[in-house]
């Protein structure tokens, strides 16, 4: 019984049935990964939101300290550094550095802001003003 007879036919997959296979997972991958992807963009800018107000919490609590926000010039990094005109920074109101927004790029902040005492903005993945999709700024107002 250990020999085989002529008669046992040999067990695999024949290589049509593999590029079958392929073929069908590559057509899964093809509908489920832009899916996927849209959900990755859509968490960047959830993150960007997340930064931005934290950084609105931290300059309400300077200028709760120094009595103004810091000055367009000065920035955001007067969250991290004494200001020579902060006579009463009692900083630093960041637990650590000024991060990058999740595509790479600083944020803008500027005094006065268009709507409200400052803006703090994100231009989005492009790094460019306006745009739609995952390109649209992002900001406080």
């Amino acid at each position: 019984m250990g020999n085989r007879s002529a008669n046992t036919l040999n067990r695999g997959f024949t290589l049509l049935e593999l590029l079958v296979v392929i073929v069908i997972i590559g057509l899964l991958a093809a509908y489920v990964g832009p899916k996927y992807f849209s959900q990755l963009g859509k968490s960047e800018v959830t993150i960007a939101k997340a930064q931005i107000e934290a950084f609105e919490k931290a300059l309400d609590t300077y200028r709760l300290d120094v009595g103004h926000y810091p000055t367009s010039e000065e920035g955001l990094a007067a969250l991290l550094v004494k200001p020579a005109a902060a006579a009463n920074w009692n900083g630093p109101y960041l637990k650590k550095n000024v991060p990058l927004d999740p595509w790479g790029h600083a944020y803008v902040y500027k005094v006065p802001g268009t709507k409200t005492e400052f803006d703090i903005l994100s231009y989005g993945k492009d790094g460019q003003p306006g745009g739609s999709g995952e390109d649209t700024d992002i900001t406080n107002n």
